[in-house]
């Protein structure tokens, strides 16, 4: 790098007692900046998430969001929570854990230079990148660095302590574990999966805390019952508050008895909450996680022998035996629709959409139905068909050579498993109209009708439709539901 260019200023903008808000100019450190000549003021103000920083330094512009807690001080060093959203929505990302980390004393960052279409290898590197300027940038305390993500990106988060030591920690939200072979025992870091019951990862995480376990890494499973805005706020909390009392336990940070005491008091209103509901089978669940967190932190013996007492009851044997009969039935299904899927794509067989379609009428049975643990399963296996179909959508996609017939399969069955999302009917519409199949493009059009779709604007600006939108079938599809077409309906007698 040029010596001769100036230096980096970081300003940062907080408000006094008397509500008064000014800037405190502090010099941090001395960046040389290799495409600048000019010095350069950053002012970040406390309390507020600022998006689109720029990685100062790097030859490829770079951005992050980043958020600091109220209590910020440059005296000290702070935990570093990096959060990933997979569409380089920075912002977006650090502002689900905004709550949590303010209360908790976290900086909380996320690139907005991450994508699902990058490469992970080239994904790691902006993830170091940013990670390296913010070591430089602000008083991080480096044995306390840790990731997180919702979903993908949970995925994502969870990957990249398999890569860089100096991440210690990762929360992965309705996320499993993105590759367990690549797990090392002499690299461990704690793991915390934040689940909902109705997700369809939740029965692939609890597979993953057993190869956790066997491996000796930290770990705890935070399972809900169903994950709202304001539960998954208050797991969010609990999961970095875990990282505090880790941290607390292994000497990284200062026991605080006060603190100890008042988590340990809220996990206990947790189970007492999940007991009122009848919720056994979770509150035991709840009841291990508490004691594998506490158990070096404070004495255990009562929550132990509660525990003891509950497994000995019949509504948590009876939840217990609904869970795994549920779950055996769930892998046989998943079994089956990865078999059939793989077959049908390869034969192009588009006469088994009517087995399909009888799939998910029986899901939906169990969704509808009086028995709660199949009702769950029901869920998950909507969430799994789902995301099975669009996962072959991406493979077939990402090659050279893009198979359509393969691709139109896989649209026509996302009509089946997603009917409400007409995306699926319109890009069938496309590719059968590419191919002049424009019986199979009105009958789709006219299926995302009949189920509310009206956007015209969209109906006549589908690709490769031209042609399809002078017949006189379209048009009089068009009059028939939305009114009135923009070209006259003419059939000749």
């Amino acid at each position: 790098m040029n010596k001769g260019h100036l230096n980096f200023w970081l300003g940062f903008c907080y408000s006094t007692s008397m509500s008064k808000t000014f800037t405190l100019l502090t010099t941090l450190s001395l960046i040389f900046l290799s495409f600048s000549t000019y010095a350069q003021g950053l002012r970040i103000k406390k309390g507020t998430i600022i998006d689109s920083l720029e990685v100062v330094g790097d030859s490829i512009p770079e951005t992050f969001s980043l958020y600091l807690p109220n209590k910020f001080e440059l005296n000290k060093k702070w935990p570093l929570l990096l959060v990933f959203d997979m569409e380089g929505r920075g912002k977006d990302g650090v502002s689900k854990f905004v709550g949590a980390a303010d209360s908790l004393g976290y900086v909380v960052a996320a690139p907005n230079s991450i994508r699902d279409s990058v490469p992970i290898s080239e994904n790691m590197q902006r993830t170091k990148r940013v990670v390296d300027y913010l070591l430089e940038l602000l008083p991080v305390n480096k044995s306390r660095i840790y990731t997180a993500g919702f979903e993908s990106a949970g995925r994502f988060a969870n990957l990249v302590p398999v890569f860089f030591r100096e991440i210690v920690g990762t929360v992965s939200i309705n996320a499993a574990i993105a590759n367990t072979e690549l797990l090392n025992a002499k690299n461990p870091f704690h793991f915390i999966g934040v689940v909902d019951k109705t997700n369809f990862n939740y029965p692939t995480i609890l597979r993953d805390e057993k190869v956790l376990n066997g491996l000796k890494f930290p770990n705890h499973i935070l399972v809900g019952d169903s994950l709202s805005s304001n539960t998954t706020r208050k797991r969010l909390a609990q999961a970095l508050s875990y990282f505090e009392l880790l941290a607390m336990a292994r000497g990284n940070k200062v026991k605080d008895s006060g603190y100890i005491e008042a988590f340990y008091q809220r996990d206990l209103d947790h189970i007492k909450e999940l007991l009122d509901k009848n919720e056994f089978f979770l509150a035991n669940r709840a009841m291990a996680e508490t004691q594998n967190i506490f158990r070096n932190l404070r004495n255990m013996d009562s929550l132990r022998e509660m525990k003891k007492n509950l497994k000995r009851t019949k509504g948590f044997r009876i939840q217990k035996r609904e869970l795994e009969t549920t779950l055996f039935k769930e892998t046989l299904l998943r079994e089956d629709f990865a078999y059939y899927l793989e077959e049908d794509m390869l034969t192009y067989n588009f006469n088994n959409l009517g087995w399909w379609n009888f799939q998910m009428e029986r899901i939906n049975k169990f969704i509808n139905g009086s028995n709660a643990a199949e009702r769950k399963m029901g869920h998950r296996l909507v969430g799994y068909v789902n995301a099975l179909v669009e996962d072959n959508i991406d493979l077939v996609k990402s090659q050279k050579v893009i198979d359509e017939e393969a691709l139109v399969l896989l649209f026509m069955l996302k009509t089946i498993t997603a009917p409400n999302n007409f995306d699926h009917y319109l890009k069938v519409a496309s590719i059968a109209s590419k191919n002049e199949d424009f019986g199979t493009a009105l009958f789709y059009l006219e299926e995302a009708l009949k189920k509310g779709f009206n956007s015209k604007e969209q109906l006549y600006s589908i690709p490769n439709t031209a042609l399809l939108r002078i017949t006189p079938e379209f048009n009089a599809l068009v009059k028939k539901y939305l009114d009135n077409a923009r070209y006259k309906t003419t059939i000749d007698e």
